[in-house]
C-alpha cells in the first residue's frame, strides 16, 4: 500500500500502488473511495541523527517539532536526536518492512496508520500495539498464477512485494513461501537475454523441457527444439513495434500449438499451431493490452486476461482458422472493475482462475466445460484413472443413463457414477445417454487409484475420528486420530455391491495394502474401509505421532504403492 491518511470526519483512506483509493470508517470494511478526501501535506525533515540509513524522514505537521522516520521500522523523535522505534521487536518489524506513509488521526494524535508492502496497520495506543486492516482490503498485489488449488494443493502466488504467497486450504489467508521458482523465472529470461543479446520478457517450455518458446520486449518470438540450447531466427511477421511479449502458453500435449499474450498497440493474441508461424486472435477482443493468455486445446476454449478483463473464445488451434468473426466473451461482469493480469486452467481444464491487480485471485467453472463433456475424478476433479468401486464426475453436460457392455453404471444427480467393483481396465468404453444422445468415452480403470476428497478451495475432506467433526481450518494436533476420507481404493473384503450404501457395522475392509505419509514419515492406519453411510467413499484412520513439528504439512495415502493426491494440513498445538 503506498499511501494513508485521516479526514476530518474520521475516515482512514488507503491509497494502492496502482492508484485506487479505499475507505473505511469502522476500521474492518473497505468501499472504493468515490470522492475522498484530499491526503494532508507532509514537510521533509532532516534529522540530527538517523537511527536507519536510507529511510525517510518528514513532519505531518508544519508546526510540530515530531518527525518520522520511514524505513524498514517506523520511528519516532520528539527532537530530531532522540528516536523511538514503534514496530521493532527481535529486530524485525511487527507489521512488515517497506513504510511508505504513516497517518495521525486528527480526532486522537494516538491513533496511527501505517502504509507498507505489507498493506494497512492501525495503533490506538500510540504505536505500542498494532493491529492489521488488510483482511477486507483489496491490496494483493498479484502479478502471477504460479499453482491453481487443485489435487488438495495449495494456490500459490508471485506477488512485486512479498514474493511467493501460498494460499492454504481452507482458509482465506495468504502466507509467504521460500520458493525461488519466480527468481528461477527471471534468471532464465537474462540468460536468454544475454545469449540473444535483446531483452527477453516471456518464456515457456514444453512438458518435457525440450521445446522452449521466448518473447521479447519488442514482440517477437523465438522457438527451440533442443532446449533452449539454440534458437533460429523469429519470423518477420511476429516483430511489431511498441509490443511486448507479456505471457506465453504451449499446450501440454502438442508443443507446436502455443500462444502469446502481448501488450502495446497492434494484436494482442497470437496462436501458432506449426510452431514457427504466428497468427492473430484479437478479432473482437476490446482494444487494450494482454497479460496473460491460456487454452484447453481438445475443447478448442482460448482465455486471455487483459487490462479490460478476462475474455474467452472458441477456435481450433490445429489450424488456420479463419478469426475474423471471432467472438470474444466478457467473463468480468461479476468481478471487481481490474485489469486482469492473469488467467489459468485446473489441470483438468474444468476450473478457471483469474488475477486481478489488487483483489487476488478469483475462480469460477470454466465456461468452456458445459461445451464438452467429460470425465474427472470425483475427489480431486483431476484425470487420474478409476478403479473399481471409485466414483467419477460427468462435467459438461447432464447424463440420464451410464453403461459399459453388459454393466450398468449407478447414476446419482445426473452427473456423478460408480465404477462397478466388477470393472476390469485397462480401458473401458462408456456410453452414456444424454439429452441430446447418446455418447462415448473411453475410462481408464486401474486395480487401485487413491485420492483423498477435497472441497473447491483445495481443503481437504479430513475428520477428527473421537467426535466425528471435520477439521477446523485444516488444523490437526500431535497424537490426534484423524479420518481421511478417499476415492479409489479399489476392491474391499467381503465383496460390496455397487451403488448401495456401506453398513456402519462390519464395514468391507480395503483388500490393497494402504499406507499412510505425513511430510514423508508413515503414519501408523488403524483401518482401511469403505466409509459407513457413502456409496463409492473409503475411510483411512492415521494416528498422528504424539510429537511433531508445528506448521503446514503434506498428508498423502497410498494404496499398493500408487499414490494419492498430497493434501495439507497444519498441525497446531
Amino acid at each position: 500500500m503506498a499511501k494513508v491518511w485521516y479526514s476530518d470526519e474520521g475516515f482512514l483512506y488507503a491509497q494502492t500502488a496502482a492508484g485506487k483509493i479505499f475507505q473505511t470508517q469502522d476500521f474492518e470494511t473497505w468501499q472504493p473511495a468515490d470522492k475522498p478526501s484530499t491526503p494532508p501535506a507532509t514537510f521533509a525533515r532532516e534529522p540530527v541523527r538517523k537511527p536507519e540509513p536510507g529511510a525517510t524522514y518528514l513532519a505531518v505537521s508544519s508546526d510540530s517539532e515530531q518527525t518520522w522516520g520511514l524505513g524498514k521500522q517506523l520511528y519516532r523523535s520528539e527532537d530530531g536526536k532522540t528516536w523511538e522505534t514503534l514496530t521493532n521487536y527481535k529486530s524485525d518489524s511487527v507489521i512488515g518492512t517497506g513504510i511508505h506513509s504513516v497517518a495521525v488521526s486528527p480526532a486522537d494524535p494516538n491513533q496511527l496508520a501505517v502504509a507498507n508492502d505489507s498493506g494497512v496497520w492501525r495503533s490506538n495506543d500510540g504505536g505500542l500495539t498494532w493491529s492489521s486492516l488488510n483482511l477486507l482490503l483489496p491490496n494483493l498485489a498479484v502479478e502471477r498464477i504460479l499453482t491453481t488449488p487443485s489435487g488438495g494443493h495449495a494456490a500459490r502466488i508471485n506477488t512485486s512485494n512479498l514474493g511467493v504467497l501460498d494460499l492454504t486450504p481452507g482458509s482465506i489467508l495468504w502466507r509467504q513461501h521460500p520458493s525461488l521458482a519466480p527468481a528461477s523465472d527471471e534468471q532464465r529470461k537474462q540468460d536468454y537475454s544475454r545469449k540473444l543479446g535483446v531483452t527477453i520478457s516471456a518464456f515457456a517450455e514444453s512438458s518435457d523441457g525440450r521445446h522452449v518458446y521466448i518473447g521479447s520486449v519488442d514482440g517477437r518470438i523465438w522457438s527451440s527444439v533442443d532446449g533452449g540450447v539454440t534458437f533460429p531466427a523469429p519470423p518477420a511477421s511476429t516483430a511489431t513495434a511498441g509490443h511486448k511479449v507479456e505471457r506465453l502458453y504451449v499446450d501440454p500435449s502438442n508443443w507446436h500449438v502455443a500462444l502469446a499474450a502481448l501488450s502495446g498497440d497492434g494484436p494482442h493474441v497470437l496462436y501458432t499451431f506449426t510452431g514457427d508461424t504466428w497468427l492473430p486472435l484479437d478479432a473482437s477482443l476490446p482494444v487494450g493490452a494482454a497479460y496473460s493468455v491460456t487454452a484447453d486445446r481438445t475443447s478448442k476454449a482460448v482465455y486471455a486476461a487483459t487490462d479490460k478483463g478476462v475474455y474467452w473464445t472458441k477456435v481450433d488451434l490445429d489450424v488456420a482458422a479463419p478469426t475474423d468473426n471471432l467472438i470474444w466473451t466478457n467473463l468480468s461482469e461479476n468481478l471487481p472493475q481490474a485489469k486482469a493480469v492473469d488467467v489459468a486452467l485446473d489441470p483438468a481444464a474444468v476450473q478457471l482462475y483469474v488475477a486481478l491487480d489488487g483483489y487476488g485471485i478469483y475462480g469460477a467453472p470454466a465456461p468452456h466445460r458445459a461445451l464438452d463433456l467429460r470425465l474427472v475424478n470425483t475427489a480431486d476433479f483431476s484425470t487420474r484413472a478409476a478403479s473399481p468401486g471409485s466414483l467419477v464426475s460427468v462435467v459438461g453436460e447432464k447424463v440420464n443413463s451410464v453403461s459399459a457392455g453388459a454393466l450398468q453404471y449407478p447414476l446419482w444427480n445426473n452427473s456423478q457414477i460408480q465404477v462397478p467393483f466388477e470393472a476390469v481396465g485397462p480401458t473401458v468404453s462408456l456410453a452414456l445417454e444424454t439429452t441430446s444422445g447418446t455418447k462415448t468415452r473411453d475410462l481408464q480403470v486401474v486395480p487401485v487409484s487413491p485420492a483423498i476428497f477435497v472441497g473447491p478451495d483445495g481443503s481437504p475432506v479430513i475428520f477428527d475420528a473421537d467426535s466425528g467433526l471435520p477439521l477446523d481450518g485444516n488444523v490437526a494436533h500431535p497424537g490426534q486420530r484423524l479420518q481421511v476420507m478417499l476415492n479409489g481404493l479399489g476392491k474391499v473384503r467381503p465383496d460390496w455391491p455397487t451403488g448401495v450404501t456401506a453398513p456402519t457395522v462390519n464395514t468391507p475392509v480395503v483388500t490393497a495394502k494402504v499406507q499412510a505419509y505425513l511430510d514423508g514419515s508413515e503414519l501408523p492406519v488403524a483401518r482401511a474401509t469403505l466409509a459407513p453411510g457413502y456409496v463409492g467413499m473409503y475411510l483411512v484412520e492415521v494416528q498422528l505421532p504424539p510429537v511433531t513439528n508445528y506448521g503446514a504439512m503434506e498428508l498423502s495415502v497410498s494404496a499398493d504403492g500408487a499414490d494419492s493426491n498430497h493434501v495439507q494440513i497444519v498441525i497446531g498445538q
